[in-house]
Formats: C-alpha cells, structure tokens, sequence
C-alpha cells in the first residue's frame, strides 16, 4: 500500500485510513474489532477516531468509540505499529452544540488539555500521533489554541497536530501565528471531500500545496451517497441519513438534505455509468479518485459492516486513467458542487 508524509512532520502513513465514526453505535464492539484486524491484515497502518465519537454524537454515548479502539489496541499489542489519530472538540459553528463538557467545547488551554487527558484513558496510550482541533474557534485567538497544543507535544503526549472542517483563511491564520509565535503548526486539514463535494480543490488544495500541509479526506462516499443506495428515493434501513431524514430534528433533517438531493443524485447516477464502463464500482471510483489528489495523504474509509470495509479495500491500488478522469470531470462541470445550493465552491 502507498505511504505518504503528513506536511513537514515525521508522520508517513497509509494512502487509506480506516474511520471509526461507527464504532460503538451502527457497528458494534465484535465487528469493529473485526474491522481494525482486518485493516491491519490489508496493510493499513493510520487510524481516525475522535472524542466526539461514534455519530450523531450524544451525551450518552461519546467517548465510547475511543474506548473500543483503546480496547483493541490493548488486546492486540499493535499500539506502536498504528499511527492513531483522535480530535479536541472545538464548536460546531450553528450545526449542532456538541454534547461534551456541556457544550463547552472552546479550544481554549484547559478545555484542549482535559480533552486529551481524556482520550489518552480511553485510548489506553500514552501519547496520540495525530492531535486534531474538530471545528475550528475563529472568535478566538490562533495563538492561544496553539500554545495548548504545543505544550502537549512538548509534554510527549501528542506528535503531531492538525484541523478538521477547517476554512482555508482558518489554516492559513494558524500557520501564520504558528510561525510568528515559534508554536507547533498544524500538518493536516481532515475535510469533507468526495465526488459530490470537491470544494477543496479550490482555494484549500492551493493552500495545502504550497504551504505542504495534507489534506485527509473524510466521508469519500458522500456519506454513502455514491454508492447509490439512496437512488431513487430509497432510505435503506440502517442508513445514518435515513434515520437523520425520517427521525432526526431540523438540524439532522438538514444536514441529510445537502447529502442527498436532486443535484447529488444526478452525479451518482451518472458516476455508476462511468464505473460500469470501466467494469468498477462507484466506491472503488470514488476512492481511487481521491487518493489520486496531489494534496492528500491518506483517504479515510468508514464503514457499518466487515463486507463494506472490503469494498473499500479492493481499490488500494486502483488508478483511474486519464479519460475516465476527464468523463468524471464532465458530471462535475454540469453539476458543480452538488451539495451546495448554489452549486458555488464555497469553502
């Protein structure tokens, strides 16, 4: 499998990096371990969890997902063959208030400091690879996060640290206080990024580029989008944005609707057309697209079952060819940025 450096740190890992977000909630403890060992036997080697975890996260279940990773990684002995990978709850920005600490999720230095302390006792480890802000806190300043984290690393506990659902003006503000202030700079962004949403090739990918920051896509599939199971006004039982759509509040209802809509089930069907000729699947499709991308590091798969993960896996070393690429980039000019209304690349 293709290992590639995560920024300027010491950090080398797997083109794919198994997600957990399903742990503890749709996929429960037996399978996720099955899941982890598999992933290990196919040669990946980066892990993703977070604190926040499994999702929609709630009072009563978060941290458990951490708890099941920290649970195999004791009974496996694998810790210093995973590079691990967790997230500091920061706000969720009008999407939801994260139900942690009481909603008191500013990455100030106590808050960030509790938090890892926190996921070190689930993870059963004594230091993190890669320390992750999950939303950004723009009213704050930059320095001031960033002195927290840096004092952790100096500590031992975390090596590296990186953003998740940040603004290309986010990143470049932190690298900027991290160079000015001589404070640990973040290596990664961890965004939204598929065949539905390719906002990051805009301004972000330049960003990442020329700054040799990573970009760690999450949720490659469209959260299950393109894979088609949503086609034709299907709500498959089991499936997070069904239950978002026929049991969740406004603000679920929501987020499920920039998901699934006119315009992204147009580019799944069109984009099962282009797979069928190039005798693929849309995952191993989508997958293989992401993972050709200059600016990432490594693509991170999430599954429900053992059966979805090995879909997944069978396009480790798929690339897609020039006119395959160029009837993909067709459906992307016709339909630009699915999941915004506007079909704008906003970031």
């Amino acid at each position: 499998m293709k290992r590639n450096r995560i920024g300027k740190s010491g950090l080398v890992v797997t083109d794919i990096c198994l997600g957990t977000m399903t742990f503890g909630l749709q996929t429960d403890e037996s399978t996720a371990f099955a899941m982890m060992d598999r992933a290990i036997a196919a040669g990946i080697d980066f892990m993703d969890t977070a604190e926040m975890y499994p999702v929609p996260p709630s009072a009563e279940k978060f941290g458990i997902t951490e708890e099941i990773v920290g649970r195999w990684l004791k009974a496996r002995g694998l810790r210093d063959q995973v590079i691990l990978a967790t997230k500091v709850t920061g706000p969720g920005h009008g999407w939801f208030r994260p139900p942690i600490r009481h909603g008191f999720t500013t990455l100030d230095r106590r808050q960030i400091h509790r938090a890892c302390e926190d996921s070190l006792r689930r993870l059963q480890t004594d230091y993190i690879d890669l320390y992750q802000t999950h939303w950004p806190d723009h009213g704050m300043r930059a320095e001031e996060t960033l002195e927290a984290l840096t004092e952790l690393v100096q500590a031992g506990k975390v090596r590296v640290i990186g953003s998740s659902n940040e603004t290309c003006w986010g990143l470049m503000n932190s690298l900027r206080a991290s160079e000015q202030h001589g404070l640990a700079r973040m290596d990664s962004v961890q965004n939204n990024f598929s065949l539905i949403n390719r906002r990051c090739e805009s301004e972000l990918a330049q960003a990442c580029r020329m700054e040799s920051v990573s970009l760690l896509p999450y949720s490659p599939l469209g959260g299950g989008v393109l894979t088609g199971k949503y086609n034709g006004g299907a709500l498959p039982k089991g499936a997070r944005f069904s239950d978002y759509l026929q049991n969740g509040g406004p603000r679920q209802k929501r987020m499920a609707q920039r998901f699934i809509n006119e315009r992204t089930l147009e580019t799944t069907a069109r984009l099962q057309e282009i797979a069928r000729d190039a005798d693929l699947t849309v995952t191993a499709l989508a997958l293989a697209w992401s993972r050709q991308h200059d600016f990432v590091a490594s693509t991170i798969v999430g599954a429900v079952t053992l059966a979805q993960l090995e879909e997944s896996l069978a396009a480790h070393d798929l690339i897609l060819d020039a006119a395959t690429l160029s009837r993909i980039d067709e459906v992307d000019a016709d339909i630009p940025c699915p999941m915004t209304e506007d079909g704008l690349r906003r970031l």
